[in-house]
């Protein structure tokens, strides 16, 4: 890590922290010249199985391939009356990260937004049975910088209705909820491992399960729709490669060039792998330093609740902070962006809280009509327009954090009253 200068370093809202293990492994990968997945993806899967007490994990390039992985799954035919269809609906919140609700849109679903809440940045699920059809088939949602949404009512509804749960893990890795890990709720979840997250592949993600039949569709998806679930440079796992009658085919076609989806090539190198198998490991060293300077900034700015409105906290909740979220206080003498820029020229880094509400982008505005949108988004909106987050990420030490507060205050120190 460089020396921090006061006041000259910048500080970043997130970033890498590694050391020579991860670059030693890439140069293991480099000499032993199996570049694709290979055992090092295999070590990491086994290990990130252990960690999270699940059955099944898949790699793949990013956290938003392991979203569009999870969406595309749940299309196959095997799932009979539940299988995704054209037209389901599947509910989900306007303050999104587009890649959470893109795969169901790119699927032909129909998105139903729901606002959110402004101490959890969740979705507000007392307002999701409501919303729920005879069309619904799907919740997807991603806990927001880290922050569970509120699992006992969301996996409550699936059960009742019959709905699939997909949970986007990309910013929460580590959390728990009632003592047990974020991403072991749902059917299926994803994690990232995008630098910015909890550890890092530099590019990477993960789609996880513990039903076999929807790893199996996983595989399928993630390897160019292949009715093969051989491993990479591996032949005949099966048994009877040149003995199957699949569809058109002629008898005997070799079984790892039969396609039974329309998948995609979505999987990841061995460098990656090799980067976070060193990192997995780092992985609790990492939570405890994000948890000590989240906690930091908590109680900082408890103090200053005149212009902030901070977090909710909750005893059933263990959180792995992404970032440090707040929102600027509407009657506040300054804007978010006056902050934000106040911070910036200060070297501080920020960052909206994402998407603020997606609704509101050009991306969406020409298909909203097709949209279903439960209430007014007034909470999306106020998220749009005040809420902003900055880092806790274990490269902040303690010099860093003091300049981060003293900037703050003196920031502040124009509006006290004399």
């Amino acid at each position: 890590m460089k020396t921090f200068v006061f006041g000259k370093t910048y500080i970043p809202v997130t970033g890498k922290v590694f050391d020579g293990k991860e670059i030693n492994n890439a140069i293991k990968v480099a000499k032993e010249g199996w570049w694709t997945e290979g055992k090092f993806a295999k070590q990491f899967e086994t290990n990130f199985k252990k960690y999270l007490g699940i059955n099944f994990v898949s790699l793949v390039n990013s956290g938003s391939s392991a979203n569009l992985l999870a969406v595309a799954s749940l299309t196959s035919s095997i799932f009979g009356k539940r299988t995704l269809k054209r037209g389901d609906e599947f509910i989900t919140t306007s303050v999104a990260f587009p890649t959470t609700v893109n795969p169901g849109i790119l699927y032909g679903l129909k998105p139903v937004f729901i606002d959110a809440r402004l101490d959890t940045l969740n979705i507000d699920a007392s307002q999701i049975e409501k919303a729920i059809t005879m069309k619904t088939k799907l919740i997807m949602l991603a806990h927001t910088m880290g922050i569970p949404f509120d699992l006992t009512k969301i996996t409550a509804l699936c059960k009742k209705y019959k709905l699939w749960l997909i949970e986007d893990c990309c910013d929460a890795l580590g959390s728990e909820f009632k003592g047990k890990k974020v991403g072991t709720f749902g059917d299926i979840a994803t994690f990232s491992f995008y630098p910015a997250h909890a550890i890092t592949m530099g590019e990477g993600g993960a789609t996880i399960t513990n039903n076999s039949l929807i790893y199996k569709s996983i595989r399928q998806f993630r390897d160019w729709g292949r009715d093969c679930w051989c491993d990479t440079g591996k032949d005949n796992t099966c048994r009877n490669r040149f003995g199957w009658k699949m569809g058109e085919l002629p008898k005997g076609y070799d079984h790892k060039y039969i396609y039974s989806q329309i998948g995609f090539n979505l999987k990841l190198t061995d460098f990656q792998a090799a980067i976070g198998v060193a990192q997995l490991k780092k992985l609790p060293l990492f939570l405890k330093k994000r948890k000590l300077n989240y906690n930091s900034l908590y109680v900082f700015f408890k103090k200053l609740s005149k212009y902030f409105l901070i977090m909710k906290n909750d005893k059933n909740m263990d959180i792995a902070y992404f970032g440090f979220p707040f929102l600027i206080k509407k009657n506040a003498p300054f804007t978010r962006n006056e902050f934000a820029e106040y911070l910036e020229k200060n070297n501080i880094g920020s960052r909206n809280v994402f998407s603020g509400n997606l609704l509101r982008h050009p991306a969406y505005l020409q298909i909203r009509k097709n949209f279903k949108i439960i209430g007014e988004q007034s909470n999306a909106d106020q998220i749009m327009e005040q809420a902003l987050w900055i880092g806790v990420y274990p490269g902040i030490d303690l010099k860093r954090l003091n300049y981060m507060k003293k900037t703050i205050n003196l920031f502040l120190k124009k509006y006290e009253v004399k």
